[in-house]
C-alpha cells in the first residue's frame, strides 16, 4: 500500500525579495543592453593589458612549466636548482617563443605569399584551358560556353586583386592611424609584457593568495567547484594547445616528405600549408589540401587526384594512429562537438573563434558530463529505495 503525503512549501518574504530584483535587474539588463554593452566594451579596452597579459602568460607558462619539470632533476644541489629553476625556465621559455615565432614567420609567410600569387598568375589559364578543351565543348551546351568563353578571366581577376587591395589600403589606413597613436600602443605592449612576467614570475604566490580570499569570502562547496572548474578550463586548453601544435607540425613534415617520396611538385609549400592550416580543428588540414590540389590542377588533373587520393590516406594514417599515440585523446570532445563548436566559434569571432571554441566546448562538456553522472550516482540509491518500497 503506498501512501502519499503531502508537503507543503514554504516561501519565505526573503525569497520572493530575492526574486522580484533579480527580475528587475534582468529587464534592466534587457532594456539598458545597448548601454551595458558599451560599458562592458569600454572596460574590456582598458582592461587590454591585462587581457593580453594573461594570454601570452598562460602560452609561456605550457613552455616554462615543462622546463621546470626537467631543469636538473637529479641534481643534488637543490637549493641552487630551486632559487635559479624559475628565472632560468621563464628566460628559456621567452627564448624559445620567439624562436617559434620567426620560425614561422621566415617559413611558413614566404610560402603562402607564394601561394597566393601562384594561384593569381595560374588559375585564368587554367580556366581558359578548361574552357577550350574537347570534354567541355561536346558536354557544356553552346550558349553557355560562347558566354563563358566570352569572359575576360583576367580582367576578373585583376578586378579581384584591386578588391584585396583597395581592403588592404583600407587595412594600412587603419595600421597608419593606430601608428599616429603609437605612444598608447607601446604602453599596451609594455603593460602586457610586464604583466605576463609578473604572473608567471609570482604565479604560485598569486594562486595562494587567491585560494585565501576564496576560503574567506567563499563558502568551502563554491571554493571547490570554482578550484575545481578552473582546473578542467586550464586542462582543455593546454591539451588542446599542445595537441594542435603537435598534430600540425606532424601532418606538415609528413605531407612534405610523401610528397619528396611520391615526387609531386610544391612539396615544401603544400607542406607548409597544410602543416599550418591543421591548426585549425577538422577542416584546416583539408582546406590546405584543397588549395594544393588547385595548385597542382594547373600542372596535371591525374597529379591533383592522385595528391588528393594521398591526402586523404595520410590523414587516416596521422588520425588513427599518430595523433592517439603522440597527442592522445586530447580535449576528449566528441567529434560532432568539435564540429559544432569550430563551426559557432568561426561565426561569433573567426579564426580566433575557431581556435578557442574548441577547448571552451571540451571544457564544458566534461563539466557537464561529470556533473550528470555524480547525479545519477546520488539519484541511483533512491530510485531502488522507491522500486523496493512499489514490491
Amino acid at each position: 500500500m503506498i501512501c502519499l503525503e503531502k508537503k507543503t512549501v514554504n516561501i519565505s518574504w526573503k525569497t520572493c525579495f530575492r526574486i522580484g530584483i533579480s527580475a528587475f535587474l534582468l529587464f534592466l539588463g534587457i532594456y539598458y543592453w545597448s548601454a551595458i554593452s558599451g560599458i562592458f566594451a569600454t572596460l574590456l579596452g582598458a582592461a587590454a593589458p591585462v587581457v593580453i597579459g594573461f594570454a601570452i602568460a598562460y602560452v609561456l607558462n605550457i613552455l616554462m612549466s615543462f622546463y621546470e619539470r626537467h631543469y636538473f632533476k637529479k641534481s643534488k644541489k637543490r637549493k641552487l636548482v630551486e632559487k635559479t629553476k624559475r628565472p632560468v625556465c621563464l628566460t628559456g621559455a621567452i627564448l624559445t617563443l620567439l624562436c617559434i615565432i620567426a620560425l614561422i614567420v621566415l617559413l611558413v609567410v614566404p610560402e603562402l605569399v607564394d601561394c597566393v600569387k601562384f594561384l593569381v598568375a595560374k588559375i585564368p589559364p587554367l580556366i581558359e584551358e578548361l574552357l577550350n578543351s574537347s570534354f567541355v565543348r561536346e558536354n557544356i551546351p553552346k550558349g553557355i560556353l560562347a558566354r563563358l568563353s566570352g569572359i575576360d578571366w583576367m580582367s576578373y581577376v585583376t578586378k579581384l586583386i584591386e578588391t584585396v587591395s583597395s581592403g588592404i589600403g583600407d587595412a594600412v589606413g587603419v595600421v597608419v592611424n593606430a601608428v599616429t597613436s603609437a605612444v598608447s600602443v607601446i604602453v599596451t605592449v609594455f603593460l602586457s609584457i610586464i604583466f605576463s612576467l609578473y604572473l608567471l614570475s609570482d604565479k604560485d604566490k598569486l594562486a595562494a593568495q587567491s585560494m585565501r580570499l576564496m576560503k574567506n569570502y567563499l563558502s568551502e562547496k563554491t571554493t571547490k567547484r570554482v578550484t575545481y572548474t578552473v582546473s578542467v578550463v586550464d586542462d582543455c586548453f593546454h591539451k588542446y594547445i599542445v595537441g594542435q601544435c603537435l598534430e600540425a607540425v606532424i601532418l606538415g613534415v609528413l605531407c612534405t616528405v610523401g610528397m619528396l617520396i611520391f615526387r609531386f611538385p610544391y612539396a615544401a609549400m603544400i607542406g607548409t600549408l597544410v602543416g599550418f592550416t591543421a591548426l585549425i580543428p577538422v577542416a584546416g588540414a583539408y582546406i590546405g589540401a584543397g588549395v594544393g590540389a588547385v595548385m597542382m590542377l594547373t600542372e596535371s588533373p591525374l597529379t591533383a587526384l592522385l595528391f588528393l587520393v594521398f591526402i586523404v590516406v595520410l590523414q587516416q594514417l596521422e588520425g588513427n594512429l599518430i595523433y592517439p599515440k603522440v597527442v592522445g585523446n586530447s580535449v576528449g570532445l566528441p567529434a560532432i562537438w568539435v564540429l559544432a563548436a569550430v563551426t559557432v566559434g568561426g561565426g561569433l569571432y573567426g579564426i580566433l573563434g575557431m581556435l578557442i571554441g574548441v577547448p571552451i566546448a571540451a571544457a564544458i562538456y566534461r563539466l557537464v558530463r561529470e556533473d550528470v553522472k555524480r547525479r545519477e550516482e546520488s539519484n541511483a540509491p533512491k530510485e531502488e529505495t522507491a522500486t523496493e518500497a512499489k514490491e
